[in-house]
């Protein structure tokens, strides 16, 4: 029976930093928004930025609210009621931390794909076929 070199160590792959609550599409695309601003967000920019409706928006931001990532202030411009949508300093610091984890999954895959292209004919091991 072919033995097979072990290239990765146990866990390699879990990837445990890149946490559910900012992972999600929308999420994402909040946060990055935000990331560029500290002074934050009028809630009605940055749903046009993010393409997502007032509930939606409104939703996702509540999940971040909840996590301490963002901080969510309210106040008139005029008369009209405005609310003001700004990462927090914990979120911040989550959010450069999801990234870097989100940096590693790519040099990973990065390195396996050159590896991919430098092969240049796949063998199976002995005994092995397509499914």
């Amino acid at each position: 029976m072919a033995t097979h070199r072990k290239e990765t160590a146990p866990g390699q792959f879990a990837y445990d930093g890149l946490d559910r609550v900012l992972h999600e599409k929308a999420r994402l695309g909040i946060l990055t928004a935000l990331i560029a601003r500290p002074e934050g967000i009028r809630f009605t920019d940055l749903k046009e930025l993010c393409t997502l409706t007032d509930g939606n928006l409104s939703r996702h931001v509540h999940v971040l609210h909840e996590a301490g990532v963002v901080e969510v202030w309210k106040g008139y411009e005029g008369r009209r009621p405005q609310t003001l949508v700004r990462l927090s300093e914990e979120g911040r610091r989550d959010f450069s931390a999801y990234l870097d984890e989100l940096e590693r999954v790519i040099d990973d895959a990065r390195v396996r794909r050159s590896r991919r292209q430098r092969a240049k004919h796949f063998e199976a091991p002995p005994g092995w076929m397509p499914a």
